[in-house]
């Protein structure tokens, strides 16, 4: 885990300078960041130096939030910086209708995203384009089940936070959720992406297209095994045999992703314009990613690991410790750190006692029970996590961290309490 930390971070370091924001005295007429205005951005912000064009869609990524655009795809980004994964790009996806808000700004700047990497010693801005397009968000999900039949789609990706993959309070498939029950009742017409994916996978199995890889990037242990529960068991409820085929054929890789991704408000909104971008949805994060993934994939998959991403068996290891430590920590930070209104996690680092509440629960009730991982033990995991929360230039709000912790805390915190009481530990 220590080498795979080491280098990711090196490598960013080296391929993506820190040079500050150049102060703009007037940039009112800056030019929407689209291609062609690629050429006219300042010379200190990296661009793509692959031609738009020559790519093709490869994936489908449900869910383009911030952290999708900061992780997953900017290492495809980096890929095709470096003349390969071509035909690997993403088409966006969402079947939410506040996703439409989302498409149209990136269609508005045909898909790129300006990225900012929050520095103690510097910021730097880099624009990223290995999404393409952004299929269009209807009720009926029509188009997105058309796109992911074709063939030359072979993973269908997904961030959809946490909480939503319809689960129980025991873990098992919510099969009695409205959702679900609307999807089972019309699955030619599903509201939800599972409903979608069951759809694109009855036709491609008619056509003989063959199966695409299912593949979450959320923060959940054993997000790929939750994946398949959610999309073997939603078809199950409509095919037999389908739901068979999709289990048999279908791969669901397990993975931990990790990298500090704060929302987007007018302060980042005013950053990009620091740079000369006129960016309408930037995404700034911490000079830090790490992507650990299970080498399960049915139709292929881009060479990840050249840009840094872990393909290993031993994902589980690495999930148990960051999500215990480090996603079980920033609950604890920011939930004491909204009772006393401390607006971020640097802040709540900064507070004296917020510090020693999350130091004394992750090293002596989080730390013996989380295993260490190659040359990484958990309190050196606990060390490189505070440095890494501490960061003042990530604006990262308690009340984003906090939200949705029903959810949350059933993945990071409750695993730690159930293994503590089962030995009768401290809690």
């Amino acid at each position: 885990m220590a080498r795979s930390e080491t280098q990711t971070t090196a490598q960013t370091k080296a391929q993506t300078p820190i040079s500050g924001g150049t102060a703009q005295p007037d940039n009112s007429d800056l030019p929407n960041l689209a291609l062609a205005t690629l050429s006219r951005l300042p010379k200190t912000v990296r661009v793509p130096s692959y031609d738009r064009q020559s790519l093709s869609a490869g994936i489908i990524h449900i869910g383009l939030g911030n952290f999708h655009r900061a992780h997953q795809a900017w290492y495809l980004h980096r890929l095709m910086d470096q003349g390969t994964a071509h035909d690997w790009a993403i088409l966006g996806a969402g079947v939410r209708p506040s996703d439409a808000v989302s498409r149209a700004k990136l269609l508005d700047q045909d898909c790129l995203t300006t990225l900012i990497e929050l520095d103690p010693s510097g910021q730097s801005a880099e624009v990223t384009g290995a999404m393409i397009g952004y299929i269009p968000v209807e009720h009926d999900n029509a188009t997105l089940i058309s796109e992911m039949s074709d063939p030359r789609i072979r993973i269908v990706a997904l961030t959809v936070t946490e909480g939503g993959y319809y689960q129980t309070g025991t873990g098992a498939f919510d099969i009695d959720h409205p959702d679900m029950r609307y999807d089972i009742a019309h699955p030619d017409q599903p509201r939800t992406a599972f409903g979608a994916m069951v759809a694109a996978l009855r036709a491609r199995r008619a056509t003989g297209a063959g199966p695409f890889t299912c593949q979450s990037c959320d923060n959940l242990q054993g997000n790929g095994d939750i994946l398949r529960q959610t999309v073997v068991g939603f078809a199950r409820c409509v095919d037999d045999e389908l739901a068979d085929w999709i289990d048999t054929n279908c791969t669901f890789p397990n993975s931990m992703v990790d990298c500090i991704v704060p929302a987007t408000g007018p302060a980042e909104l005013a950053l990009v314009r620091s740079f000369g971008i006129a960016d309408t949805v930037p995404v700034t994060h911490e000079n830090f990613r790490q992507w650990v993934i299970e080498d399960k994939f049915c139709a292929g998959r881009p060479a990840w690991e050249a840009v840094g991403a872990t393909l290993t068996d031993d994902v589980h290891s690495f999930e148990a410790m960051k999500i215990r430590l480090l996603n079980g920590g920033h609950q604890v930070l920011a939930n004491a750190g909204e009772v006393l209104s401390v607006e971020t996690i640097a802040e709540c680092m900064a507070h004296r006692a917020i510090h020693a509440l999350f130091s004394k629960v992750a090293r002596t009730e989080v730390c013996p029970h989380v295993a260490s991982v190659h040359s990484m033990t958990p309190p050196e995991y606990v060390e490189l996590i505070e440095r890494r929360f501490a960061n003042p230039q990530i604006r990262d709000t308690t009340r984003r961290v906090a939200f949705d912790g029903s959810s949350r805390h059933t993945g990071f915190i409750l695993p730690v309490i159930r293994d503590a009481l089962r030995v009768n530990a401290s809690v």
